[in-house]
């Protein structure tokens, strides 16, 4: 009798040879191959006779006869029982056969699933998977690779796991493989597939990075029991798409990092190039720009007027040859232009292909024309900046190094930038818009030089908090007093912002009013502590909330008759005093309870200060930060004040200069000093 083996090749170079089993209608082997032997491990004298339920696993005992029926021929995937006792997950084929000395029987052709799926049958569907540009590959039960294809095997050097026969258990440098196991975990327990699950992977010295897209579909048995898992990976690190979530990504943290208009600008450009454009530039309103000359003032030419001012440019190009203005300058476009379009409908403006032939806006605007030929522009997007409803500038992007059009896509990508960035440059216009009228409300309520009289020479300095809130309610004062006395107080307010710097003003004003009446420093506390819990029963003074609960204070009077200094505290840090010597200490000054809290509870210190002695009153912007407190403070301004120079002046330069430095003020710094004739 001559039979074909079902998916047998003929020898051959590459040729397959399949394990064949017979099986009877019993489910006994009553035939048995070399390449069974070879499959499975078993010699034919260990499985003649014997039922072919111990090739498979348990639960699995009738794959065979469970197929028998009226069919005459079945195929589908299936797991062998090695003889030392792994799983082989193989390719099941039967065909029905009629014997004269059994009967009905089976035979069965088995394929490894690597040799199975590797080819050899030069058929079309297997050049495909070798060609495809998609890493594929299966796992069994095991979570063992039995099958790769090429593009799999060339992903090796990174994912060492695309290996026949490698466990996906193994540790891998840079890949997170309790991920991948718990996942393709999951799959074999489900029946649900993972669609478009990403994975990385990264050097260990920093040097390369890969992500692949993975997805991931349970292979079922021809008795429908899960025998493993087929995945599908995309290399995505280099993806078009890939790269515009990461820009995305990338604008909600790089765009707005600080409230300054003109950095959030230069970072929308930065961030553009060269992602999505080869030239950015940013152009502002004047009314987002404060500071700058109105642009009204700025001569208007035959070909154009003065609209905006340039915030923000950048290029792949040094030098930005692209630019016709330096950042800071006015920006001129003609009233027939694209911009000038932008502005009064709303929309962007979308030029795939730039049109530069003669007859069109560029005829009105030489300079621009010689720059767009002269640097290959060929490709223009022009998006209005809009927050809150208010246009606060244009956004142009263009390509000229990059041959590729913009299209729809890039139009709604670049949108979508501008649109993050809008309101980031809202909120620092703003906030730049009241910190300015917020410190020039400041530096009109405080002295511009205040003056101690004979008594003592005086030095100040205000330094403004660099922080999002705003300015503060740090102020000083130097009061002349009847009898030759003078009166020094530094005092902080707490808060920030209009509100704040309103409140110190009334504060200010309430201790010079108490100081001419010639209360003693406790007293004058005392009442002043009374005037703003008064103060504070009242509604809205002025249309700003009076708030001065919890302000601090140092108040000291000076005669130099007796050269007697009586101070007092109201929850402030205490004075310094630099000793003619030049030792420094620290006024052992009651702290008193902070002004507005109604308990009136505050003490006078007398010191006797020698000729030539400085006295210091500071704000606590000045000695506390985050890393350090209020004693590692003092101790910092305890040793600049002992190496500063004597003149006055370059003292509180050189104070400044040692505690601050080039750092961000994180709260405003008031600084007095006053040194006694």
């Amino acid at each position: 009798m001559t039979t074909t083996v079902p998916g047998a090749t003929p020898g051959g170079a590459g040729a397959t040879i399949p394990a064949v089993i017979v099986i009877n209608a019993e489910g006994v082997v009553i035939g048995w191959t070399p390449a069974a032997e070879e499959l499975s491990g078993y010699r034919a004298a260990d499985v003649l006779g014997r039922p072919s339920a111990m090739l498979l696993l348990p639960g699995q005992d009738r794959l065979w006869a469970g197929r028998l029926g009226d069919r005459e021929h079945w195929t589908g995937p299936a797991e062998l029982l090695h003889r030392d006792g792994r799983r082989l997950l193989v390719r099941a084929e039967g065909t029905r056969l009629e014997t004269a000395w059994a009967g009905d029987a089976w035979l069965l052709a088995a394929f490894p699933a690597a040799t199975d799926l590797a080819g050899g049958t030069g058929s079309l569907l297997e050049t495909l998977i070798d060609r495809l540009p998609v890493a594929m590959s299966i796992w069994d039960r095991d979570l063992r690779c039995v099958w790769h294809n090429a593009e799999a095997g060339s992903l090796r050097g990174v994912y060492p796991h695309y290996r026949v026969g490698s466990l996906l258990t193994e540790p891998v440098a840079g890949v997170d493989t309790r991920v991948a196991v718990e996942t393709v975990r999951e799959v074999l327990a489900g029946d649900e597939p993972v669609i478009d699950r990403e994975t990385r992977w990264a050097a260990a010295d920093g040097s390369g990075e890969r992500t692949l897209s993975v997805s991931l579909f349970r292979l079922d048995g021809v008795d429908g029991s899960p025998l493993g898992v087929c995945s599908l990976a995309l290399d995505i690190s280099h993806s078009r798409a890939r790269d515009r979530l990461v820009l995305l990504r990338e604008a909600s943290t790089r765009i707005g990092s600080t409230l300054d208009v003109r950095k959030t600008a230069q970072e929308l450009a930065d961030l553009a190039v060269p992602v999505l454009a080869d030239y950015v530039s940013v152009d502002l309103a004047e009314a987002v720009l404060p500071g700058t000359e109105p642009l009204q003032r700025l001569p208007a030419t035959p070909e154009s007027i003065p609209v905006f001012r340039r915030a923000g440019v950048a290029s792949v190009h040094e030098g930005i040859p692209e630019s016709l203005w330096p950042i800071g300058n006015a920006v001129f476009v003609p009233p027939s232009s694209p911009f000038t379009a932008v502005l009064a409908s709303g929309e962007s403006h979308f030029e795939p292909v730039l049109d530069t032939s003669a007859g069109t806006w560029l005829d009105l605007d030489p300079d621009r024309a010689r720059i767009i030929h002269g640097t290959g522009m060929h490709t223009l997007i022009i998006v209005p900046i809009r927050a809150r409803g208010e246009l606060l500038g244009v956004t142009v992007f263009v390509r000229n190094e990059n041959p590729t059009p913009f299209n729809r896509d890039d139009l709604v990508l670049a949108e979508e930038l501008v649109a993050r960035a809008a309101l980031s440059l809202d909120n620092a216009r703003r906030y730049t818009r009241e910190r300015t009228a917020a410190l020039a409300l400041q530096r009109s309520l405080l002295p511009h030089r205040p003056n101690g009289g004979g008594a003592v020479e005086v030095a100040s300095r205000y330094l403004p908090s660099d922080r999002h809130e705003g300015v503060g309610g740090d102020w000083f004062d130097a009061i002349s007093l009847r009898d030759g006395r003078v009166a020094l107080v530094v005092g902080d307010v707490i808060g920030h912002g209009i509100g704040a710097a309103a409140t110190m003003g009334r504060l200010r004003t309430a201790v010079r009013t108490l100081a001419y009446v010639g209360l003693p420093p406790h007293e004058l506390l005392a009442g002043l502590d009374d005037l703003v819990v008064r103060l504070g029963e009242e509604d809205d003074v002025g249309g700003l909330q009076f708030d001065a609960t919890g302000a601090t204070c140092v108040y000291a009077v000076y005669d130099p008759v007796t050269r007697c200094c009586t101070m007092a505290g109201a929850g402030h840090p205490p004075p310094a005093l630099v000793h003619p010597d030049g030792e420094v200490t620290f006024a052992g000054l009651p702290s008193g309870t902070p002004i507005g809290v109604g308990l009136g509870c505050f003490q006078s210190l007398d010191v006797e200060l020698p000729p030539g002695t400085v006295i210091a009153l500071y704000t606590d912007g000045l000695i506390e930060t985050r890393e350090a407190d209020l004693d590692a403070g003092m101790k910092r301004l305890g040793a600049a004040l002992a190496r500063a120079p004597r003149p006055l002046e370059r003292l509180c330069s050189s104070v400044i200069g040692d505690i601050v430095g080039d750092a961000t003020a994180e709260d405003d710094i008031a600084l007095l000093v006053a040194r006694t004739r």
